[in-house]
């Protein structure tokens, strides 16, 4: 799986990432919100560091296809929602969030504070 491709979310089942990826789902209500752009700009700051920590970028921007994510995560306009490989979420927030940003609050999750012990401290 090509970690830094951008998935579209019609047809996506989060569960099927469940302990093997951290899916980044950013909702909004058109793919040119101006929101949609920034949270995609500040991602292509640091990819390496996404894919480190096994992250998922899925995009979903027609609220009127009803994508199974949209579904399950409910989001109101533009949001992003961060959502563990355990299928718990993360983080959710309705504006656009840095790397360094999604990197913390992945960081402090027990999965990938496991992680980091399993692979000698890595991160």
């Amino acid at each position: 799986m090509d970690r830094t491709a951008i998935l579209d979310a019609e047809g996506v089942d989060l569960t099927a990432f469940e302990y093997v990826a951290r899916p980044l789902v950013i909702f909004a209500d058109s793919p040119r919100q101006p929101q949609v752009e920034e949270q995609l700009r500040l991602l292509e700051t640091n990819p390496a560091a996404l894919a480190d920590r096994d992250v998922v970028v899925i995009l979903d921007t027609d609220p009127a296809a009803r994508s199974p994510a949209r579904q399950d995560l409910r989001p109101r306009g533009f949001g992003i929602v961060l959502v563990d490989k355990d299928g718990r979420v993360t983080l959710r927030r309705p504006s656009p969030q840095t790397v360094r940003d999604l990197s913390r609050a992945i960081d402090r999750t027990p999965l990938r504070q496991e992680e980091t012990r399993y692979r000698g401290g890595g991160g």
